[in-house]
């Protein structure tokens, strides 16, 4: 009663333009991929590269942050490890990869 009949459609009569229709198809995955590089991938490579910039100048006596926190003179620099001293007598061995920051010897604090 509501049903009507279905017909097929002919194949062959007009073939439609498939490279047009595919490239619109990828365009907005291709822009989405573009975006994506410029603002996450390309950052995120740049602040790598200045990490392990920062850690490959680590020096004695300079004044590093971990990323647990704990602030401490460098006295010893090994090839994965420096040796840091926490307090006087104190010190402890962290992994290069674990500093989050390196404040060079001789740098003044900014309030003087």
């Amino acid at each position: 009663m509501f049903e009507s009949p279905a017909f097929a459609q002919a194949g062959s009569a007009a073939a439609p333009d498939s490279g047009a229709g595919f490239f619109l198809n990828i365009l907005p995955l291709l822009l989405i991929f573009v975006i994506f590089y410029f603002l996450l991938i390309r950052p995120q490579q740049r602040r790598m590269k200045q990490h392990q910039a920062m850690i490959a100048a680590v020096k004695v006596r300079d004044t590093i942050v971990t990323t647990g926190g704990l602030i401490g003179k460098v006295t010893k620099v090994d090839d994965a490890e420096v040796e840091v001293e926490l307090a006087p007598n104190v010190r402890v061995r962290v992994v290069k990869g674990m500093l989050s920051e390196v404040r060079p010897h001789g740098a003044k604090p900014a309030n003087d």
